[in-house]
């Protein structure tokens, strides 16, 4: 093949390859989700999240995340959070609640979302945050890797950054059921099936040794239960005696089988809907 003909098929191609992603102007809003295929950041307007003072049961992960939030938003060091532990007790809800703390104060702090799935791509978003003199906080929630799963090499360039390291303006925040990011029976069969099992999931789960803040959440206890049902209510306006709420919350926790900060919303929200009360 000649040069001639290498070379136009080099130009067709480049004219076929897409433009450059631009960066959004980050000044009309503060939230956004990274979409790939083609990659794009769109801004959210209205973010999905409760008041902070709403979170009932987790005041030192609360504080611990507060803080740290807020010190690299004021551009100063902080660290990487993983929030593990049980489900429906609060964890996205924590860090959706304290970015918006965090920008009442005054502060400059945008939050970019990001799926699991599209960890293959954060280095062409940390690209176009690093150029920005805003300060990002990237969120990733529901994270989790199985044996065959290749994603967790893509964290690697947020929490380690590789030559270029991870831009002085991102902070990385992931929410996980998992302490290790994977299932104990996973970690447990690699270990015992390995030539050399000490080093058999060392990489995977040393995944989670790189999050300088981790934070546990727990199941809550049955006060705690019903004290943030109580919460929402005088949030929200909804009248009910604390006869009546106990009974009708158990019986509810007892017919999903499981007691949370979810289940008290979802209890919460049929509530608020009998008394004719708006949510929206």
């Amino acid at each position: 093949m000649s040069k001639k003909t290498l070379k136009r098929i080099a130009e067709a191609l480049e004219r076929m390859a897409p433009a450059p992603l631009a960066a959004p102007d980050f000044d009309g809003a503060d939230a956004y989700v990274w979409h790939t295929e083609p990659d794009a950041l769109v801004p959210v307007q209205n973010v999905s999240r409760v008041d902070l003072s709403l979170l009932v049961g987790v005041d030192r992960s609360r504080d611990t995340l507060l803080e740290n939030t807020r010190q690299f938003a004021r551009g100063l060091s902080a660290n990487n959070a993983l929030l593990w532990g049980a489900r429906g007790m609060g964890k996205s809800s924590l860090v959706k609640s304290v970015h918006a703390a965090v920008v009442a104060e005054g502060l400059d702090l945008k939050i970019v979302e990001m799926q699991r799935e599209d960890l293959g791509s954060v280095s062409r978003l940390l690209a176009l945050l690093r150029g920005s003199e805003h300060r990002f906080l990237l969120f990733c929630d529901d994270l989790s890797f199985s044996h065959d799963d290749e994603h967790y090499k893509s964290l690697k360039a947020v929490l380690d950054g590789g030559i270029e390291g991870r831009p002085d303006n991102v902070l990385f925040y992931a929410t996980s059921n998992r302490r290790h990011l994977m299932p104990r029976d996973m970690i447990e069969n690699e270990r015992s099936s390995a030539i050399n099992p000490s080093e058999a999931v060392e990489e995977k789960v040393s995944l989670s040794d790189r999050f300088g803040l981790w934070l546990g959440f727990h199941p809550c206890s049955q006060d705690e239960y019903l004290t943030m049902i109580r919460g929402y209510c005088d949030a929200y306006g909804v009248d009910i005696d604390d006869d009546s709420l106990r009974a009708e919350a158990v019986e509810w926790q007892a017919t999903r089988g499981s007691r949370s900060g979810r289940v008290a919303w979802q209890y919460f929200t049929d509530l608020a809907g009998r008394k004719g009360i708006a949510l929206g």
